[in-house]
């Protein structure tokens, strides 16, 4: 089982790139509690992968929220984005598109 915060704390970590810092203030909890969440879901992950177990994510409340997302249109990186984002990070191009993405994050409604 995993909870949803183990999940957002994934998806931050390991999907976003983000230091344990940024993504422990992002889900509003220290960067202490922070690290704990992500190595015990990184653990559960990768029990289920080595042993050939099932995931299931469970737990807690959930809110969606929607966000902005810009994608390169010449190497397809993604990142979130703002107005001022004229270029890629990754390969400084300026052929970008924008995206609204639905997001799943722990806490209140």
């Amino acid at each position: 089982m995993l909870a949803f915060d183990e999940l957002e704390a994934l998806r931050l970590a390991d999907l976003e790139g983000l230091y344990q810092e940024e993504a422990a203030a992002r889900m509003q909890i220290s960067r202490q509690t922070f690290g704990n969440i992500v190595k015990t879901a990184r653990r559960k992950v990768a029990d289920a992968l080595v042993n050939g177990k099932a995931i299931h994510i469970e737990g807690g409340v959930c809110s969606v929220e929607k966000r902005d997302v810009l994608v390169c249109e010449n190497c397809e990186h993604t990142w979130e984005g703002d107005e001022g984002n004229s270029r890629c990070p990754k390969c400084k191009s300026g052929n970008l598109s924008r995206t609204r993405e639905t997001i799943n994050q722990p806490g209140m409604p």
